[in-house]
């Protein structure tokens, strides 16, 4: 985790087993000198701590939140319900349909609880990064600085 002034993302995970993926994620936002904190909670399994976790997000300074789900894939839904922060949801492949089940999911919220979704996989992590960077670069020139950076690079690290 790289400490830099109060900005933050929060990445969730339902999963332990979806870290591999998530890590690429929290790679980007090392290099992108973003603070972050990660946590696994499932919708399902731990609906008590995922509303902690997103109920309280912003009051502990969190200005975006991350959720990487696969199969049935409720937990950017669930944040979103219970925030105003902007969601970006990671649909993972976790599942025998490749992760499409996640993705459909995702992407078809109802009407006032709008996600952001990025690609299935290790690319949706390492994009969901990118976009939790241009979201708080838009008020940071650091991270504007580092966005130039990586396109420079050819949007890599």
């Amino acid at each position: 985790m790289n400490k830099r002034n109060s900005l933050k993302v929060l990445v969730l995970m339902g999963s332990k087993s979806d870290e591999a993926v998530m890590e690429r994620c929290h790679k980007y936002l090392e290099s992108f000198e973003i603070e972050y904190e990660s946590h696994i909670a499932s919708a399902h399994r731990d609906p008590d701590k995922v509303d902690e976790l997103a109920s309280g997000a912003a009051e502990r300074g969190i200005e975006v939140i991350i959720a990487g789900a696969g199969m049935a894939a409720a937990l950017p839904g669930v944040i979103a319900a219970r925030t105003q922060l902007p969601v970006i949801g990671v649909p993972l492949d976790a599942s025998p349909l490749g992760g499409q089940d996640a993705l459909l999911s995702i992407v078809q919220m109802p009407p006032g609880i709008p996600v952001a979704t990025v690609a299935i996989g290790s690319a949706g992590a390492r994009n969901a990064a990118v976009l939790a960077a241009q979201i708080i670069g838009l008020r940071d020139a650091d991270v504007r600085g580092k966005l130039d950076e990586f396109k420079s690079r050819g949007f890599k690290w």
